[in-house]
């Protein structure tokens, strides 16, 4: 067998020990992506929005002949797939085939496209039911009654208007060679999937630049009709894709006028899309194109429609991850570190090239985590995985990490042992004042991910349609907003002169802030124990416990002045070894609770089911990892008052726990433009959902049932 691929076309310790373990947090982070993403994905056997099929025109080929084939995508209304060039945005169909020796296959023949444009970027879709044509050349040796079958993985993106969801499958289908007869019911099906192709064009096109401006001429007889005309680029990264387009006819010419992203030379191909859906496909060379003409409709002005065009461009998205990130200081997650910056601000006092320095690297901090795990998280999509945002945290590997890196901040706030940047009572080094701001942005980035608070919903969705690089640009503004707070602090003298002096009060708040720190370890151990059961329990237990041990050992190094390398060699041993056995052990995680108040868990079909059924229903997505969603659960959702006026008023509650990862709820959370939880959505009887906010009071769902 060969394998064929058919591409369209990431005190002060000398060296503290938060560097150390950061630095390690960080690398772990990298590889565990690139590990994810180098993981071939299986087919998947969840219902798809974009439906892939495979069909052979016929089935009996004989030897030598070339038989077509076709990938057949039906989207779900409301979905679209792309051509080989998407545009702006999204991925195209990507085929690897699995063929019997001798076999090989042509191009990918597409069927012409249309436009869309979603907040200001222009895509090359499908919305309706289509196929991809390829040539299959069936090996001359072939014997007749020979079986062969003929396999290809593909993967797609499938996407709303608000998201994209990556997709895949794995098709077959069995031949046997005899003599190439072809069924006439199979000929006219695949004659009609023919006639959605484009023609090529046989004769010479031209073009001309100035500028950023191109004109292409096209032979077209002057008698011919032409209306609703686009050009659609197929070499990549050379057109504004979503810059207007005109055209004019001028004798037997066709121009068509658009702009490129800067001058270029070459050959260009692309296709001309005319009268609704036909099209000719183009190879144009630089040349002269005529002068003058009459203007003639224009297809893609229709893709602009209001109907089409969400209200939000990327500006106000990217708005919305900076005043995301801003909000979320004051979600409950982000408390503990918070206190580690305050104590950190207060230490430098009325010193103000200190207090910037701290906070430039504290930022810093903060928006490199946010990229790292923002594009983990893009990679793994892109791999096909279904992931959402706070997907570190449904990896018990990870959680073991981070409790050991807790236990270590908890040790030293309670004074176990000394780090520099961390240490309060003793004058900070530059280096390590920077340094440890920075591990503490890192720390702050990872520890905040899994909230998700007002206007971040939207900017974390609409991350996931977009471009990688306008995507990290996404995570990036959510970072900037996460240190907002500090980067005023220390640029705006008047907040600054209202921050406490250092003084001995500073040792207390210190030995304090060990409290909260130690309940988020507690947390970690617990979210451990559901990941990962009662071996993911001990392990973790039996890991902070010596690695506890360890630090209190370190700190008696540093008072009596004894080298202490080795100890702190010794606890990186620990967490690695900790980390291996955490993956070699059975994972065997806990049953999951019974739900409470008679709540269902959730099934989008069961939900669909009671929706035609005329029922109200109140659906919310949690997770054991989710402070906010745990919060608004014991301040709101599990009210005796809450379930009285439900039960009163007929409202089914149904549950989502996306603690461990479940594709079917990264898809229907990505269906509501959402990568993250918490959601919290109403079905009044008969109509449609309403987004709740993502803070809750108890007044806010007793008034569902009035």
């Amino acid at each position: 067998m060969q394998r064929n691929v058919t591409l369209p076309r990431e005190f002060t310790v000398p060296k503290p020990i938060m560097w150390r373990m950061g630095q390690f947090l960080l690398a772990l982070f990298v590889a565990a992506g690139m590990a994810h993403a180098q993981v071939p994905t299986p087919a998947s056997a969840a219902p798809q929005y974009v439906r892939a099929s495979i069909a052979a025109e016929t089935r009996s080929p004989a030897p030598g002949d070339t038989v077509t084939v076709a990938i057949v995508m039906d989207p779900k209304p409301g979905w679209h797939d792309y051509w080989v060039n998407p545009g702006d945005a999204g991925t195209p169909l990507e085929l690897a085939w699995i063929l019997p020796t001798g076999a090989s296959v042509g191009p990918i023949r597409a069927p012409v496209p249309e436009t869309l444009i979603v907040s200001g970027f222009m895509n090359h879709v499908y919305k309706t039911e289509h196929a991809f044509l390829i040539d299959l050349k069936i090996p001359q040796s072939a014997i007749v009654g020979q079986n062969l079958t003929i396999k290809v993985d593909a993967r797609w993106s499938a996407c709303s208007d608000l998201v994209c969801v990556p997709e895949s499958a794995t098709l077959s289908v069995p031949m046997t060679i005899g003599s190439g007869t072809i069924d006439n019911a199979d000929r006219r099906r695949f004659d009609g999937w023919r006639s959605a192709l484009p023609v090529p064009l046989d004769r010479k096109t031209h073009y001309a630049i100035d500028g950023n401006r191109i004109d292409i001429a096209i032979p077209y007889p002057r008698s011919a009709d032409a209306s609703r005309v686009w050009f659609f680029a197929q070499s990549e990264n050379l057109f504004r894709y979503a810059a207007p387009q005109t055209a004019r006819r001028t004798g037997d010419w066709l121009i068509i006028s658009s702009e490129v992203k800067e001058p270029f030379a070459g050959e260009i191909d692309g296709l001309l899309r005319f009268n609704d859906a036909q099209g000719l496909g183009i190879r144009a060379t630089p040349g002269t194109v005529p002068a003058g003409g009459a203007a003639v409709s224009v297809f893609g002005k229709g893709a602009a429609t209001p109907a089409q065009t969400p209200p939000l461009g990327f500006g106000w998205i990217l708005a919305f991850s900076v005043l995301g990130g801003l909000l979320l200081n004051l979600m409950p997650c982000v408390f503990p570190i918070l206190g580690l910056k305050a104590l950190s601000l207060a230490k430098m006092g009325g010193d103000e090239g200190a207090a910037r320095r701290d906070a430039v690297a504290y930022t810093v901090g903060i928006i490199m985590s946010c990229l790292v795990l923002g594009g983990i998280m893009l990679a793994l999509r892109a791999a096909g995985e279904e992931v959402g945002w706070a997907f570190q945290l449904q990896d018990p590997a990870i959680v073991l990490l981070l409790l050991l890196l807790m236990v270590a901040v908890t040790a030293n706030l309670a004074g176990l042992f000394e780090v520099g940047g961390i240490g309060a009572g003793e004058a900070l080094t530059q280096k390590g004042g920077v340094s440890g701001s920075f591990w503490t942005g890192v720390l702050a980035a990872v520890v905040a991910t899994p909230c998700t608070g007002p206007f971040m919903a939207a900017a974390m969705g609409a991350a996931l349609l977009l471009p990688a690089s306008l995507a990290l640009l996404i995570f990036a503004g959510l970072g900037l907003g996460l240190a907002l707070p500090f980067l005023a602090i220390a640029f705006i003298p008047p907040l600054r002169k209202r921050m406490p002096r250092p003084g001995a009060w500073m040792v207390r708040f210190r030995q304090w802030m060990a409290v909260p720190m130690a309940l988020t370890s507690l947390a970690l151990l617990w979210l451990l124990y559901q990941l990962a059961g009662f071996s993911g329990l001990l392990i973790g237990g039996a890991a902070a416990l010596i690695i506890l041990l360890r630090l209190f050992e370190l700190g008696r190094k540093q008072k009596s002045g004894a080298p202490h390398k080795m100890v702190v060699a010794a606890i990186l041993g620990v967490t690695v070894a900790a980390l291996l056995i955490m993956d070699k052990a059975a994972i065997v995680a806990p049953a999951p609770q019974p739900m409470k108040n008679g709540s269902m868990a959730f099934d989008e079909e069961r939900l669909a089911a009671l929706r035609a059924e005329g029922k109200a229903v109140f659906l919310y997505f949690t997770a054991d990892w989710c402070v906010t969603c745990k919060v608004n659960e014991n301040a709101a959702i599990d009210r005796t008052e809450t379930s009285a006026a439900f039960a009163k008023a007929g409202i089914r509650t149904m549950v989502g726990d996306y603690t461990r990862r479940d594709p079917d709820i990264t898809r229907f959370l990505a269906k509501h433009g959402r990568s993250g939880v918490p959601l919290y959505l109403y079905y009044p009887p008969n109509a449609d959902a309403r987004v709740l906010p993502q803070i809750l009071t108890v007044n806010d769902l007793t008034a569902l049932s009035e």
